[in-house]
């Protein structure tokens, strides 16, 4: 437990030295976009998808912050096939067509190994319809493992700015006496940071630029009265409220 933390606590050290300056300009995008009533996008397969989720209908969290969702690239219903479906090519177009994306906005993707299918290709067809791709990657994990796609590409190599979460390849950071392998994954706390680090440095950048974004209050506070007027107003146009 105490190597865990010392791990994940040099990751965020190491991140705040080495990836700080791509945190800040994936900020000014999410807040040029903010400040011109744009959307930001998330979309992750596998755990990943938890870093979409992350930037969604949470306290003190965007408005017009939405995941791209879909259960078969998460792990709740079948987690087999959604290993599986996050390697099929073709299918990001497919998903998301699914949202009103359009020029301006800012889509943030998760993957760890930024190998698969799904991902790039979700990269690739954002960066065509105008949306700035921010990525965020175990880079470690990408140097040593090969790209699953035909263009021999990760995801960091067709993002607009790839963020190292400074995860280990394969994630897991401990080696234990008497396992096979690595335990304890880090790429889900750190991609936390990252994920919220670009949202509060984003706002910021909107408020300078004289845009104050909409943000969701606890509901579980004295969030209700303001949050219905937001949800009426939007949710026609966010397909998971």
């Amino acid at each position: 437990m105490n190597r865990y933390f010392d791990t994940v606590l040099a990751q965020l050290e190491q991140l705040r030295r080495s990836e700080w300056c791509k945190i800040e300009q994936a900020a000014a995008w999410v807040g040029e976009a903010l400040a011109n009533d744009h959307w930001l996008y998330a979309f992750g397969t596998g755990h990943s998808h938890a870093l979409a989720e992350e930037i969604f209908f949470r306290a003190g969290g965007l408005v017009r912050g939405v995941p791209v969702l879909d259960p078969k690239l998460m792990l709740h219903e079948n987690a087999i096939e959604a290993t599986w479906q996050e390697r099929k090519e073709g299918y990001a177009a497919q998903l998301l067509a699914l949202y009103p994306i359009a020029r301006g906005d800012a889509l943030i993707i998760a993957s760890n190994s930024g190998r698969n299918a799904v991902p790039i290709e979700m990269a690739l067809e954002a960066r065509a319809r105008g949306l700035k791709v921010i990525a965020i990657a175990s880079l470690a994990h990408g140097r040593q493992w090969p790209s699953r796609h035909p263009s021999g590409k990760s995801l960091a190599d067709v993002a607009d700015l790839a963020i190292d979460n400074c995860a280990a390849s394969g994630d897991a950071c401990l080696e234990l006496p008497g396992m096979p392998s690595r335990v304890g994954p880090t790429s889900t706390v750190t991609g936390a940071l990252i994920v919220n680090a670009i949202i509060v440095q984003g706002i910021e950048n909107a408020l300078q630029q004289g845009a104050a974004p909409e943000i969701y209050i606890s509901s579980n506070s004295d969030g209700d009265e303001h949050n219905e007027k937001l949800l009426s107003k939007y949710k026609s146009r966010v397909r998971h409220l």
